[in-house]
């Protein structure tokens, strides 16, 4: 198993809790965005609620590969007759849970069609894994780059068929989700942007992982702003330097050269997860304006 994989999932970890059992009896959900699948009891206070003036969120389901795939979406309840930008958050390897559609709805509130699939449904619950080793193993080990990549795509199409403009589409994701937002700018030509929240980008290689960020850096379609904590036990800076020298040798492709870091100082893994202790206010605050100003600098919106 991918050691740097597990040193991630572990940082997202409550220190209170005394085993990864006990973090996992702690997560209960019942549909979709409802709940705190990764949440350690007590949710932290400081958890943003968005609501729902204005909007609309839903649980939807879209056809990927021969498979109904669940998703939660939100978007504004009034939308323009060019359509609207897309973006697609994709979650830590915890699922869509009410953090996720939170992120969803905060998008939706600034006119977006925000989406995010579940993409573990294939290979089961997590919340059904008793230990940190077996949600690693079982979910998303099972769970290959190729699959998600076409979910990702399936994604996209069904946002165009449901007022999605296609000529403007973003990525971001969490932890899990911010490797794969790595690994979608640089293989999808619908994406216009990514912005990648403490994803790994290097790794062991596997029949399911065949490739990483850092792999496919000269193959960028999208720049990716990624943001970082310096104090992230389980994304070593040695390896964003990696990353930052693959891109810079990609001197041919466009989207590479522009894709960038914001490393924040003595800030933890899943910084901007509002419902954990590892929050940070400062860096999330300032991540989630620089993640929408990415977005706006390059065409999203």
């Amino acid at each position: 198993m991918d050691e740097n994989l597990v040193n991630e999932a572990e940082s997202l970890l409550n220190p209170a809790l005394t085993s990864r059992r006990d973090f996992l009896k702690s997560a209960a959900v019942t549909t979709m965005g409802v709940g705190y699948v990764a949440a350690a009891e007590p949710v932290m206070a400081q958890a943003i609620k968005t609501d729902f003036d204005g909007i609309k969120g839903e649980e939807i389901n879209f056809t990927s590969q021969g498979f109904s795939v669940p998703a939660y979406v939100a978007k504004p309840l009034k939308a323009p007759k060019n359509g609207l930008p897309v973006v697609i958050v994709v979650s830590e390897i915890f699922g869509v849970h009410e953090y996720i559609a939170d992120v969803t709805r905060r998008f939706a509130k600034l006119g977006y069609l925000a989406i995010a699939p579940e993409f573990f449904v294939r290979a089961g619950d997590p919340n059904t894994m008793g230990t940190m080793a077996e949600i690693l193993k079982e979910i998303v080990g099972k769970t290959p780059d190729a699959q998600v990549m076409g979910d990702v795509q399936a994604a996209i199409a069904w946002a165009g068929k449901n007022g999605g403009d296609l000529k403007r589409v973003g990525i971001t994701g969490f932890c899990w989700g911010g490797r794969v937002t790595w690994l979608a700018s640089a293989q999808l030509p619908e994406i216009k942007a990514g912005v990648a929240w403490y994803g790994r980008v290097v790794g062991d290689k596997t029949p399911n992982s065949p490739t990483h960020p850092v792999d496919l850096a000269s193959s960028m379609k999208a720049p990716v702003l990624g943001l970082y904590g310096s104090a992230d036990t389980g994304i070593s800076l040695e390896s964003l330097e990696i990353m930052k020298q693959a891109l810079a040798a990609a001197k041919n492709n466009k989207a590479a050269q522009a894709s960038t870091f914001e490393v924040y100082p003595d800030a933890p893994h899943a910084f901007h997860a509002d419902y954990r202790a590892t929050y940070r206010e400062g860096p999330a605050k300032d991540g989630w304006a620089k993640c929408l100003a990415w977005f706006k600098q390059q065409g999203v919106v």
